[in-house]
C-alpha cells in the first residue's frame, strides 16, 4: 500500500520536511504572537499550531507514499462486470459509446476506463488525475482525497503561519534597520505568502474539477482521449451532478467501474 520513504523522492520528502520545520522554528524564535503566548504560558495556540503542522507532514508522508491506484495486473473483474471479453471486443462495431479495452504500450496491461500510464512511475493508474512533482508521487483513485484534504490543511497551517510571521514584525526608524531587524522574518513571510497562493490555487481547482466528476488529465487533454473526444465540448459522461460527484469523490470507498457510469450515462441519453 505505501512505498518505500527511502526509494524515488527522498531528496523532496526530506527538503518538504527540513523546511517546513524551519519555517516553524523561526516564527517561533521571533518576536511573535506564538512566542509571546508561550513566555506568558498560554500554550492553547502554540501546541495547536504545531499539532496542526505535525498533522500537514504526516498527510504529507501519507500522499507521498500511499499507492495511487496502480494497475499491477489484468482486472478480470472487469471483463465479468461488462459482460465482455477481448476477443469479444472484436465483434463490436466502433460506435462513439463502443468499449474497446485498451492494452497499455508500456506494461502491457489493460487499461481500465479512466486510467493512463504514468512515464515518471512506470505504471498505469486507475482514474489518473495527475503526476505532482511536489509529492513525488501520482495522484490517483487511491489517494486523491487524500492529496485534496492534504492541501485543505496545508493551506491552513500556510494562512495562520502568515498571520504569525505578520505579528512579529517590530517597528525601527529607517527602512534599512527594519530590514535588517526584520530580514528574516520578511522573507518566511513572502515565501508562505507565495506557496498560500500556489496551494489556494491547486485547492480551488481540485474541488471546481471534483465538482464536475473529471480529472486534471481529461480537462486538458479530452480532445486526445479515446473515450472522451467524441463528446460535446459541455458533455461529461461521468457527472453525476455536484452533490453526488462530491459525495462519491470524498465518502464512497472502493474501486468504481467508471465503463458503467460511462455506458449509462450514454444510454440515458438516447
Amino acid at each position: 500500500m505505501f512505498k518505500n520513504v527511502f526509494g524515488s523522492g527522498f531528496l523532496v520528502r526530506t527538503a518538504h520536511v527540513i523546511l517546513t520545520w524551519v519555517v516553524t522554528l523561526i516564527l517561533f524564535l521571533h518576536d511573535t504572537e506564538l512566542r509571546k503566548q508561550e513566555e506568558t504560558g498560554q500554550l492553547v495556540q502554540p501546541v495547536l499550531f504545531v499539532l496542526l503542522v505535525l498533522v500537514s507532514v504526516l498527510l504529507y508522508f501519507a500522499v507521498s507514499l500511499m499507492d495511487p491506484g496502480f494497475i499491477l495486473s489484468d482486472d478480470s473483474d472487469l471483463q465479468f462486470t461488462l459482460g465482455v471479453t477481448e476477443e469479444q471486443q472484436d465483434m463490436i462495431p466502433p460506435t462513439t459509446k463502443s468499449l474497446r479495452q485498451r492494452r497499455c504500450g508500456h506494461c502491457l496491461l489493460q487499461q481500465p476506463m479512466r486510467s493512463k500510464h504514468c512515464q515518471t512511475c512506470q505504471h498505469c493508474v486507475r482514474r489518473y488525475d495527475h503526476h505532482c512533482p511536489w509529492i513525488e508521487n501520482c495522484v490517483g483513485e487511491k489517494n486523491h482525497r487524500w492529496f485534496v484534504l492534504y492541501l485543505a490543511v496545508q493551506l491552513l497551517v500556510l494562512l495562520w503561519g502568515l498571520h504569525i510571521a505578520w505579528t512579529g514584525f517590530s517597528f525601527a526608524p529607517t527602512w534599512q534597520l527594519w530590514l535588517r531587524t526584520n530580514g528574516v522574518l520578511l522573507t518566511v513571510a513572502v515565501l508562505v505568502a507565495l506557496l498560500s497562493l500556489i496551494v489556494l490555487l491547486l485547492l480551488g481547482s481540485h474541488l471546481y474539477l471534483v465538482s464536475l466528476n473529471t480529472t486534471t488529465w481529461e480537462f486538458m487533454s479530452r480532445h486526445r482521449i479515446s473515450y472522451l473526444k467524441h463528446c460535446g465540448a459541455d458533455e461529461n459522461p461521468f457527472d453525476r451532478g455536484t452533490f453526488h460527484n462530491l459525495w462519491g469523490f470524498f465518502c464512497v470507498w472502493g474501486t468504481v467501474v467508471w465503463e458503467q457510469v460511462y455506458f449509462r450515462e450514454g444510454s440515458d441519453q438516447v
